[in-house]
């Protein structure tokens, strides 16, 4: 049986002792209609908000009771534990939750993503006392994708740029990207909303907007506003087009989950357990074997593991792995059975004359930092006749060779290819050819063309449509990103064609998110 909020609860006993003439009512009664709902909704919310402080500390022991019970709904739990008033009478708001009502499907998804990550999240949030409203922050930011990438380089489920996550003691390097880590992330999101709170003047709105836009231009919007004699609270601010949005986007998806039946959706309950746990492997593990381990498929074990950049675990660390619960007894029990040298496979390599850093780092598709680290090397010079040790694929998990050490390639078009020739050639459907070079299955392809082949399982490619600012080229746009001038131009061959980008210009670029920094 659904748990109601106790907030509710108490409001409404409150109400039908004062002999209030105006009943409280069932909204799912209702003929199901955005102003009926909203209007509903915003009654139901004044009824109680004015009783929440009284009965706070009744909530809050309650709330923890309820946090150890197995059988609780996280739904309810993330309900019981909203804090921030929704805005249900602000245009903004149900604007909002005019467009979250029309797309059903959306909602479907993003919480369906959710069920994997939401019971950490919750328990994380709860154990600061912040706000449940935070639980659906990666709806907005992210739709729950932990290997979501913006034009702006931010990525994961709670969407750090690089900058941001360096900041708060997320690691980013080229085995690890912590800001998908759902465990890493969550507690710097955390950590970074609390820090906000408290420079926004305890104000959870003016935090929100500062998460999504950054602290200085908050502040430049409430500095304006005290010069004109204005109010500072969020819903005064002149912000940008998006953060104007942000906090009503959160605030009305918030309501929506308080009440869901309200607006005709359902959203299907999750139990208050984990999904997964969190194994200690002591030391580096080739992904494919873990997941070999484990009997899951390898695709499924990186979704939980998403930080992972590479084939491998870290080989300094972090040294965990995230199992579905059900999987651990087995992986644990594999892993005490599998020798050192089963872990990973390396490869010792002379050196011979005219060899550098950056020229092996190529060829064997890693980076100079990482040959660096490895091998403890302080500068950049190797010596002719020293060996290296580099770091390689499981030989059953590979798909390289000693002739094609890259994971990623291209593809020079020939006379007389098609995308069916060359998809059989690389042994790779043709719809990821044309996902991975934003072309049609009918698109006309010229002699010298490059197309990009992906021979990697672990490539997670993400689809951004990208603003061009003043000053940027294909050149500077392809750097930023990681990419090659030849395939952000096979991308965009009408701005190609032009020869020049203009300021305001969107292109659309396919980025592999585990390579971006």
């Amino acid at each position: 049986m659904k748990t109601i909020n106790l907030s509710l609860q108490l409001g409404i006993l409150f109400l039908i002792a004062a002999c209030q003439i105006t009943p409280v009512g069932k909204i799912n009664s209702l003929t199901i209609s955005p102003d009926n709902v909203l209007k509903v909704v915003e009654s139901r919310t004044n009824e109680y908000t004015a009783l929440r402080d009284s009965e706070e500390n009744l909530l809050s022991a309650r709330y923890l009771q309820n946090l150890k019970d197995p059988n609780m709904d996280l739904w309810d739990l993330v309900r019981d534990g909203f804090q921030l008033n929704h805005g249900i009478d602000r245009q903004r708001v149900q604007n909002e939750i005019r467009w979250f009502t029309r797309h059903p499907d959306y909602i479907e998804r993003v919480t369906k993503r959710s069920e994997k990550f939401l019971f950490h999240i919750v328990h994380q949030l709860a154990a600061k006392g912040l706000p449940m409203e935070f639980a659906l922050l990666p709806v907005i930011e992210s739709a729950y994708d932990p290997f979501a990438y913006s034009h702006g380089r931010a990525s994961g489920l709670w969407q750090f740029i690089p900058a941001t996550a360096r900041l708060h003691d997320i690691r980013i390097d080229w085995w690890y990207d912590g800001r998908r880590d759902v465990i890493d992330s969550t507690d710097a999101a955390a950590r970074y909303l609390e820090h906000l709170y408290g420079r926004m003047g305890d104000d959870w709105l003016l935090a929100l907007a500062a998460y999504n836009t950054g602290e200085g231009r908050v502040r430049s919007a409430i500095r304006k506003n005290n010069r004109d004699k204005r109010e500072t609270d969020y819903w005064s601010l002149k912000l940008s087009r998006e953060t104007t949005a942000y906090v009503p986007r959160l605030l009305a998806i918030c309501a929506i989950i308080a009440e869901p039946e309200a607006f005709g959706l359902e959203v299907k309950s999750i139990k208050n357990e984990s999904y997964w746990e969190v194994i200690d492997i002591k030391s580096p593990l080739d992904l494919d074997k873990a997941a070999e381990l484990a009997e899951m498929d390898s695709r499924d074990l990186h979704q939980l593991n998403a930080g992972y950049n590479q084939w491998s675990t870290h080989p300094e660390g972090p040294h965990r792995l995230i199992i579905p619960v059900n999987r651990v007894i087995r992986f644990t029990k594999a892993l005490k059975n599998l020798g050192s040298q089963e872990r990973l496979s390396w490869t010792r390599y002379r050196i011979a004359s005219g060899d550098t850093l950056g020229v092996l780092a190529k060829r064997f598709n890693t980076t100079t930092s990482a040959l660096r680290s490895i091998n403890d090397i302080k500068g950049s010079l190797i010596i002719a006749g020293n060996s290296l040790v580099i770091p390689s694929r499981n030989s059953k998990s590979s798909v390289s060779s000693q002739s094609n050490p890259r994971m990623k390639t291209h593809h020079v078009i020939q006379l007389g290819d098609s995308l069916s020739k060359i998809a059989n050639q690389y042994g790779l459907r043709i719809s990821h050819l044309t996902t991975l070079n934003g072309i049609s299955r009918s698109q006309i392809l010229y002699p010298g063309q490059r197309l990009i082949i992906s021979m990697d399982q672990h490539d997670v490619v993400r689809k951004v449509n990208y603003r061009v600012r003043p000053g940027e080229s294909f050149a500077k746009i392809a750097n930023k990103f990681n990419l090659s001038v030849a395939s952000v131009m096979a991308w965009n061959q009408k701005a190609a064609s032009a020869r020049y980008l203009h300021p305001g210009d969107t292109i659309t670029l396919f980025i592999n998110v585990t390579s971006t920094e």
